[in-house]
């Protein structure tokens, strides 16, 4: 039931931020999704699902949400700015690509000692580094390539998110 909460309350929140469902839903799968990515990794690593996996895991819907926002933060810009929608996504993600890149690249080279359980006491946090590991790895092609698709095919093209103008059309 909290788990629930806390997506309803995020999808209202980013309804409010975006006036827009398309975005708001498209947001709010890629967490949802990139938890997939932490099951594979625990279980591919066979690092069992435990209180630390399930803070990496918290940890995860976190950032892939943040990551996505700037995303769309950037879209939104850009659309604004006078670009076509669909040029606006594309461009996008080619701006926030390195930044994503980036600190996606430097998060997992930090988390792999622990990961690999080197160092005292690193057992313990190991099932926390490969859960955030293990959603960082997906987070890319997540926000990057499938967020924009499930934008478009939710219609966000089409409808209007922003206002042109709040004055009233001269006859």
């Amino acid at each position: 039931m909290v788990f629930a909460a806390a997506l309803v309350s995020v999808f209202i929140l980013l309804m409010f931020l975006y006036e827009s469902f398309a975005i708001a839903a498209s947001i709010l799968l890629m967490p949802l999704l990139a938890t997939c990515g932490v099951f594979v990794g625990l279980v591919l690593t066979n690092v069992e699902l435990n209180i630390t996996a399930m803070m990496g895991m918290t940890m995860i819907i976190g950032i892939v949400t943040e990551v996505a926002i700037f995303y769309f933060s950037e879209y939104k810009d850009l659309v604004e700015a006078g670009h076509d929608r669909r040029e606006a996504l594309v461009k996008a993600g080619q701006n926030r690509f390195r930044a994503i890149a980036m600190t996606t690249l430097a998060a997992i080279l930090t988390l792999l000692p622990l990961a690999f359980a080197i160092g005292a006491g690193s057992a313990i946090l190991q099932p926390l580094a490969v859960a955030i590991i293990s959603g960082l790895l997906v987070q890319m092609p997540l926000v990057l390539l499938l967020m924009p698709s499930v934008f478009v095919l939710l219609g966000g093209l089409r409808g209007a998110h922003h206002r042109e103008t709040d004055a009233p059309i001269a006859a």
